[in-house]
């Protein structure tokens, strides 16, 4: 059964030539050219894969991939953001709203055709990869592949399918410094010549599901000039730190309580 990708796209030139070279490719693609169609056929054909264009009409393409984040059916399903906004802004916001990936136009077809093609053997629908066959652990982390989360500090963390592999990929080489192109290659799957705001984006992410202070990150550490490195602490460490993260947690906790109060407040 061929792969079926969703094309949300309202220029009908652009649609067309997509398309064509999509359904040459190998996939079936179904096609839509609003935010509000757009979303009614990923949820009638639940596709592999969708291809989102960020100016659409009737509901923007920001706005309606967060909407398909939020809905459980749609959630998990890969997004790739095709644009004309190529800055560092447009990009921080598509990964922000839940975009898997993101691709400016003009760009070349073979080009999209890779990046496709990297999502799917991502996709949590694609078997598990080797790699992924056992539970890893080292210190107080362990990455449970089944449900990609990780434990930690005996605390059960949810993650992105992409939170998960970028995780994975530091663990291999905890106390190591791994440059911006191994990262785009071992978790993405290609290798772009200026793409580190990818993942700048989801380092960022990353850090405040796990770093007590995310702005002061103590266990992802940037690198400058070179990559990013996971520092774990072993032994007397983790006993130490259970009591900053415990704190952390609470904090957290109760800053949200806070806002939900203030918010209902403000309602009323």
């Amino acid at each position: 059964m061929k792969p079926c990708i969703l094309l949300i796209e309202d220029d009908s030139d652009m649609r067309d030539l997509v398309a064509g070279h999509l359904e040459h490719g190998g996939f079936d693609v179904q096609r839509a050219d609003d935010g509000i169609k757009g979303q009614a056929i990923a949820l009638q054909y639940n596709p592999d894969l969708i291809l989102l264009d960020l100016m659409l009409p009737k509901v923007d393409g920001l706005t309606l991939c967060q909407r398909l984040r939020r809905d459980e059916r749609t959630a998990k399903i890969p997004i790739l953001m095709i644009t004309a906004l190529g800055g560092t802004k447009d990009k921080v916001s598509g990964f922000n709203s839940g975009a898997d990936d993101y691709l400016t136009k003009p760009f070349d077809l073979d080009e999209l055709m890779v990046r496709v093609k990297a999502l799917l053997r991502r996709s949590e629908r694609a078997p598990l990869s080797s790699k992924h066959n056992e539970i890893l652990n080292y210190g107080p982390l362990t990455l449970v592949p089944e449900r990609f989360e990780a434990i930690w500090f005996d605390q059960p963390i949810r993650l992105t399918h992409l939170e998960f592999e970028l995780l994975h990929c530091l663990l291999q080489r905890h106390g190591q410094t791994v440059s911006p192109p191994l990262i785009l290659k071992e978790v993405w799957g290609y290798e772009p010549d200026d793409d580190i705001e990818t993942i700048r984006v989801h380092v960022r992410h990353l850090r405040t599901k796990l770093e007590p202070e995310p702005r002061k990150p103590r266990f992802i550490k940037t690198v400058y000039g070179a990559g990013y490195c996971l520092e774990l602490p072993v032994g007397e460490q983790v006993d130490q730190l259970t009591e900053i993260m415990a704190a952390a947690r609470t904090a957290a906790a109760d800053s949200a309580a806070r806002r939900s109060k203030d918010s209902a407040n403000a309602v009323a």
